[in-house]
C-alpha cells in the first residue's frame, strides 16, 4: 500500500500527464511510465499505468468519437492480437534500468528510418505494422505513444483525428497490456490495490476533460510542433535515468 505522500506524488501526476496527453495526443502516458517505475517493481508500474492510461485514452477516444479512423483502428488491433499471441508464450518483463532505456529511445525510432521510408497509417497495410511494432514495445517499455506518432505525422488527417484515432489505438493496447501483466505474467508484483486503480480511473478521465478547450484552441503546427519538443526532451531524460541506473 502506498504512502499519503506516494499516493499524492502518483494522484497529481495521472492528472497532469492525462490533461498533456490529452492536448497531445501522446506524451503524457510517456511521462507518467517513467514517474510510476520510480515508486513501484515493473510489473505494478505496468499495471497501474495501464489502468491510468487505458481511462485517459478510452475517454479520449469517446470525446472525439466522431473523428476516429476506423479503418486504421481495425489494422491495428489484427497486429496488436498478434503481438500479444506471441508475448503470451514468452512472458517476458524487463528490468526496470532497461525499462528506462527502451521509454528515451522510443522518441529517436523515427528518426533512425532511412529518409525515404515513411511510415503512414494512410497506407495500406501500414495500421497492421502500427499495431505489431507498438504493441511489442509498449508491453516492454510501458508506452509506445513516440513510436506511434512515427506513422501519424505524415499522414492527411487534421489534429482531431489524430488525437481519437491514436487514443483508441492506445486504450486498446492499455488494455492488452493490463491482461499481459494481471493474467499471464504469474507475478505478485504486478498486484495493485482496487482503490488506487479506481482513483487514477477516475483522476485520469479529470485531466482528459479539461484539456478539450486547449487542444480546440490549438493550430495543427502548434499541435505537431508541441509533441515533438515535448517527447524528445522526455526521452532524454529517460535515457539519461535508464544508464544512471545500470553504472
Amino acid at each position: 500500500m502506498p504512502s499519503p505522500l506516494v499516493f499524492a506524488a502518483i494522484a497529481v501526476s495521472v492528472v497532469i500527464t492525462s490533461f498533456i496527453s490529452g492536448i497531445l495526443g501522446m506524451a503524457g502516458g510517456m511521462i507518467l511510465m517513467g514517474i510510476l517505475l520510480a515508486f513501484m517493481p515493473v510489473p505494478a508500474a505496468m499495471m497501474l499505468h495501464g489502468v491510468a492510461q487505458m481511462a485517459a485514452n478510452g475517454w479520449r477516444a469517446w470525446l472525439w468519437r466522431g473523428e476516429v479512423n476506423w479503418r486504421v483502428f481495425r489494422g491495428f488491433v489484427v497486429g496488436a492480437l498478434g503481438v500479444l499471441s506471441v508475448f503470451s508464450l514468452v512472458q517476458l518483463a524487463v528490468s526496470k534500468p532497461i525499462a528506462y532505456l527502451l521509454l528515451g529511445t522510443t522518441p529517436f525510432i523515427g528518426s533512425l528510418l532511412p529518409r525515404n521510408f515513411k511510415l503512414n497509417v494512410d497506407k495500406p497495410w501500414h495500421p497492421l505494422i502500427c499495431g505489431v511494432t507498438c504493441i511489442a514495445i509498449q508491453l516492454l517499455a510501458g508506452i509506445s505513444g513516440p513510436l506511434l506518432d512515427v506513422f501519424f505525422v505524415h499522414s492527411q488527417m487534421d489534429r482531431k483525428q489524430v488525437v481519437a484515432t491514436k487514443a483508441i489505438g492506445q486504450a486498446f493496447g492499455h488494455i492488452l497490456k493490463i491482461f499481459y501483466f494481471g493474467v499471464l505474467l504469474s507475478t505478485t508484483q504486478g498486484v495493485i490495490e482496487w482503490w488506487l486503480a479506481c482513483a487514477c480511473v477516475a483522476l485520469a478521465v479529470f485531466g482528459t476533460t479539461l484539456s478539450r478547450r486547449v487542444l480546440e484552441a490549438m493550430t495543427d503546427a502548434n499541435f505537431r510542433a508541441w509533441t515533438r519538443r515535448t517527447v524528445m526532451a522526455t526521452g532524454l531524460c529517460y535515457l539519461g535515468t535508464g544508464l544512471y541506473l545500470l553504472c
